[in-house]
């Protein structure tokens, strides 16, 4: 399986779900271990550091300090992780309504890390562009 690289097909046929809870980033210097039983959905490694998306109630648990409090929207489509432009025609979207977004990939689905207020609002871009590609 190696997933749609159709740009019409990709935004025509997305799915975009809200998942339920909050998610915030975390930042964990290099050296320091992540907290035992900490369940992020994403795990990045960079020189300064390790960053880790995680349900912001974990994160208060843990007793890290939380960034960029956020809604998880899963595109449920496999996109291909070749896939050319379909990532940059949604960011541009929001980015057209002043929302910034943070896409991660992963090998079967992208999702959007969007400001926890302006959830549904994502929700009614993701949507409309899907009407708009599919017409």
């Amino acid at each position: 399986m190696t997933g749609e690289t159709d740009l019409k097909t990709l935004l025509a046929s997305m799915t975009p779900e809200l998942l339920a809870g909050t998610y915030v980033f975390v930042r964990l210097a290099p050296d320091l271990a992540q907290p035992e039983g900490l369940e992020p959905v994403m795990v990045f490694r960079e020189r300064e550091g390790v960053t880790l998306i995680v349900a912001e109630e974990a994160a208060s648990t843990a007793g890290l300090t939380a960034s960029f409090r956020c809604r998880m929207v899963t595109l449920n489509i496999h996109s291909s992780l070749e896939a050319v432009g379909f990532l940059a025609a949604i960011t541009t979207r929001l980015a057209a309504a002043g929302m910034g977004v943070n896409p991660v990939s992963a090998f079967y689905h992208d999702h959007l890390f969007v400001p926890a207020e302006r959830a549904e609002e994502a929700m009614e871009l993701l949507m409309k562009l899907a009407e708009e590609s599919a017409g």
